[in-house]
Parts: C-alpha cells; sequence; structure tokens
C-alpha cells in the first residue's frame, strides 16, 4: 500500500469484526497489543480490508511490552494480508527496530513510524523535526499530539501542510478535545492515514470518532 492519497483505518484489537467496517474503512488497524494470539489471528483472516499490524509499546499508549512485540509485528509483516506495520521512531533508532522495518519492506509491506505525545503539542519547529525523522526512516510518519488551545491544532495542520507540499507522507491528529476536529480536517491538509474505532466506547486516544462519523465526516469535507 502506497499511502499516496488518504486511507481511513478501523482500529480493533478484533478481526473478526472486519465485515462491519467494509462500508466504512479503508483498511484495519489491528491492534496486537490488545489482541489474543494476534499472530494466529492474522493466519486465520480472510476478510475483504488490508491489515495495518500495530504492537503499541506500553511506554507511547500500548500495552505490550519488552522487544518481543517488535519480533510478534515482525512475523506479521510475513503475512499476506498485512500490507503496513506500525512501529515507534524511537524503536526505529535502534537496531532491532531498523530490523524490524528492513524486513516488512521485503515482504512489500510499508512502514509507519508514529510517536505519541500524550501531554502537550510541542513548537512547531519540533513538529516538523519529529515528522522529518519518522519520514527519514518510515514511508509514513506519523504524529499524533494533545492539543490544549487552537492554537496547538493549527501548528500540526500547518506542519502537515508544509511537509506534504514537500513529498512527504504525513499522518496527523491533535488529540482531547480541542484537537478532535483535527482527525476530520487533516485529510484536508495532506493527512495520509485517519484511525477510527467502530463504536466510541472502543476508542484506544482521546477524541476519537468511531468509523462511521469519522468516514462521513472526512467524506463531506472532502478529504
Amino acid at each position: 500500500m502506497e499511502f499516496d492519497t488518504f486511507a481511513l483505518a478501523a482500529s480493533t484489537a478484533d478481526l473478526g469484526a472486519e465485515p462491519r467496517a467494509r462500508d466504512h474503512a479503508d483498511l484495519v488497524e489491528f491492534r496486537m497489543d490488545l489482541a489474543d494470539d494476534p499472530l494466529d489471528s492474522l493466519s486465520a483472516y480472510d476478510g475483504d480490508l488490508p491489515v495495518l499490524a500495530t504492537n503499541r509499546a506500553a511506554w507511547e499508549g500500548g500495552e505490550a511490552t519488552g522487544d518481543e512485540r517488535l519480533d510478534a509485528l515482525a512475523a506479521a509483516a510475513e503475512r499476506d494480508a498485512v500490507v503496513a506495520i506500525d512501529v515507534e521512531l524511537e524503536s526505529l533508532f535502534r537496531e532491532r527496530g531498523a530490523a524490524v522495518a528492513e524486513r516488512a519492506r521485503a515482504n512489500d509491506a510499508a512502514v509507519v513510524a508514529s510517536v505519541h505525545d500524550f501531554d502537550t503539542t510541542p513548537p512547531r519547529e519540533k513538529l516538523r523535526e519529529l515528522l522529518e525523522d519518522a519520514t527519514d526512516r518510515a514511508d509514513v510518519g506519523k504524529l499524533a499530539v494533545t492539543a490544549r488551545t487552537r492554537s496547538d491544532v493549527l501548528d500540526l495542520l500547518a506542519v502537515t501542510d508544509d511537509l506534504t507540499e514537500r513529498g512527504r507522507r504525513v499522518a496527523t491528529v491533535a488529540m482531547g478535545e480541542v484537537g478532535k476536529h483535527s482527525r476530520a480536517v487533516a485529510p484536508l491538509y495532506g493527512s495520509k492515514i485517519g484511525y477510527a474505532p467502530l463504536d466510541s466506547a472502543d476508542a484506544t486516544a482521546p477524541g476519537q470518532y468511531d468509523l462511521t462519523t469519522l468516514s462521513r465526516l472526512v467524506r463531506d469535507l472532502g478529504g
């Protein structure tokens, strides 16, 4: 998957729920860190939507611990349905994480390098630096920050637009209530991936719309 245009991912820990996502999503973000026997689930998966495999580390908002999670992510990249994997940017600076990205590419899977800040939105120059580092090391650089003011959202969208104009593929979102609308409007500024749970009760990040709602908003806005 090239991520040349916007793709909406249905985030779930249950691949059996994929049929419910087909009318609204372009792919499934499979949260391996929240699933039981995730590799077995991927092997048995026979859904229509391609899979973005994420095995989120506990230190960046997930539940996976230890470097074994990277081994599982590398194994996931070998499954036919998996078209991309998500690796935290910090991991890609280390040899083991870089090896996972290399293994994914050897299996024609794209790599998303992600950064999550659950406290603040860094200054604009730091946002740009993080996304440049992420896109230097991966096919898509994902940056999720926490907006405290509308200016935080404007900073993120401005950097998204700037890097997109420079030919870099980025996926950005401002988490929290203040930044909630960014999930719908970020595609207009070049963000290549959006994320939404099938049901709002299953949200994995602050301020997420459910899949049906986000799909409608993005469509209505022309994203």
